[in-house]
């Protein structure tokens, strides 16, 4: 290791196959922690590469437990983190919305490590039990329309930097990672990134596998569409920007969109939305999330009908159906 952050400091980038070497050597437990906060160090004072993402990707991928759901098409909605915005889970909860109007879903998640509760928190608040066997997993996709995939269980390295990054407190690439290694390799995804330079990369990258995908960015620095700025939108087709009225019927205030200070607030804040007691405001900024994950699917002709599927989901109830099957099954 001593070699590679020698040759960082010299302001030199890794190629794909040296981040990738270095990603597999600490899933080994190859390097300590310290070594591994320098070596983590260095990609929060310079931009990461393409080749950069790329190889550590690829060593994420290689070394995951795979999992497979029989044919069916899942979807994955999930953002960087790392915005420093403390939301509440705006991503988790547009999953069990898009699960309830029918279309299956496969969400990786992590606990969190800059906001005070990520999707496995508050997952494990309400009683999801994390788990990485394929039988068990597939049948809550077909009974519940969703399952979690909890990252640590499935990525070796991801354990294994847990504690540091817990004790760093700020983004770090393995962010950037998360929506890319999701063990089940969706069929379609929705990428919230806290920067349009992160745009740019998952562009470039998601481009390439052929599949449908959405990457979302609030002007104002969320990774995700908040309806408190406007929304930069890239997809396979092209980009766009869209106001908080166009994609959400409204616009919403930061305090809105709050996510408590412990764990507890975190689900309770979540079960109220789900039961369809949410506000306006948190409700319409879950829903566009959820309708815009809809689209990405190209099964809606045109996004008022996805925004329509997305509001029957939560007001029939059938969001909060998907999460009650889903706990039922642990």
């Amino acid at each position: 290791m001593k070699k590679i952050l020698q040759y960082l400091f010299e302001h030199k980038t890794l190629s794909r196959e040296q981040a990738k070497e270095v990603l597999v050597n600490i899933s080994k437990g190859q390097y300590n922690d310290h070594e591994i906060a320098s070596f983590t160090t260095v990609f929060l004072m310079r931009s990461i590469t393409i080749e950069e993402l790329q190889g550590f990707r690829d060593a994420l991928l290689d070394l995951c437990v795979k999992v497979t759901f029989n044919g069916h098409e899942v979807m994955d909605i999930v953002g960087t983190g790392g915005d420093g915005k403390n939301t509440f889970n705006i991503s988790t909860l547009a999953c069990f919305i898009v699960a309830g109007a029918g279309q299956k879903v496969a969400k990786h998640g992590n606990y969190g490590v800059t906001s005070t509760s990520g999707a496995s928190n508050v997952m494990e608040q309400l009683g999801y039990r994390f788990k990485n066997d394929n039988p068990s997993l597939l049948k809550e996709v077909e009974e519940a329309g969703i399952c979690f995939l909890h990252a640590p269980l499935f990525h070796p390295a991801l354990k294994v930097v847990g504690p540091m990054r817990k004790n760093l407190g700020v983004r770090t690439f393995f962010n950037m990672l998360g929506p890319l290694v999701n063990p089940a390799q969706p069929t379609y995804q929705l990428v919230g990134v806290y920067n349009l330079e992160m745009a740019r990369i998952y562009n470039y990258l998601l481009q390439q596998n052929g599949k449908p995908f959405t990457i979302i960015h609030s002007f104002d620095g969320y990774d995700e569409i908040s309806l408190t700025d406007d929304t930069k939108v890239i997809t396979n087709e092209g980009e766009k920007v869209l106001t908080p009225e166009e994609v959400g019927k409204r616009m919403v205030q930061p305090e809105d969109i709050y996510g408590g200070n412990t764990v507890e607030e975190a689900a309770a804040i979540f079960s109220s939305i789900l039961k369809g007691k949410g506000s306006w405001s948190q409700n319409a900024v879950v829903l566009a999330n959820a309708a815009m994950a809809l689209q990405c699917t190209r099964k809606y002709n045109t996004y008022d009908t996805a925004y329509r599927a997305a509001v029957e989901s939560l007001e029939s109830g059938k969001a909060y159906q998907s999460l009650q099957k889903l706990i039922n099954l642990q």
